[in-house]
């Protein structure tokens, strides 16, 4: 491996760790809340939520949830790409709870490291706190069993951590 890609490599993992301290961050500052509800297996929710999601999200994220192409390295602004929601991507990996703060504030802090730029918009004046929770479940609704149950062990995980 040469020299660039082993400090690209490393930059990533830099970044990364840095974005999972802060969703860890934005999961404490939400903690007093309510959990946020987003049931793959509401066909109603689920159906809203597409309709939502392709309206909303699919531009930068993918009709089908693939995200944009090389959404790992950062574009010309320094930004990244929209990631994946499918089973590629990492937006399973967190709880529901930060994923709701995500969408709703967009990626701002606690939910990103400050003065972090991202073209990633809080949609919290669009849309209401139950249709980002319907366009959560559609997402969910697409991710594998596996997926799915992984995801829901971490938000079981991240209820037992509140006080």
């Amino acid at each position: 491996m040469t020299r660039g890609r082993k400090a690209v490599r490393r930059r990533i993992l830099v970044a990364a760790a840095v974005v999972l301290a802060f969703a860890v961050a934005a999961f404490a500052l939400l903690a007093g809340q309510d959990e946020p509800k987003a049931d793959p297996s509401d066909e109603a929710q689920v159906a809203s939520g597409r309709a939502l999601y392709l309206t909303h999200c699919a531009a930068c994220h993918g009709r089908n949830l693939e995200g944009q192409p090389d959404w790992r390295q950062r574009l010309p602004s320094g930004r990244m790409p929209a990631p994946p929601h499918d089973d590629s991507g990492h937006t399973w990996h967190h709880p529901t709870a930060v994923l709701f703060g995500i969408t709703k504030h967009g990626l701002v802090p606690p939910f990103a490291p400050p003065g972090y730029q991202s073209d990633m918009p809080g949609f919290g004046r669009a849309l209401a706190d139950e249709q980002i929770l319907a366009v959560l479940a559609y997402i969910k609704s697409r991710w594998s069993p596996k997926v799915r149950a992984t995801q829901a062990a971490t938000d079981a995980q991240a209820e037992r951590r509140r006080p």
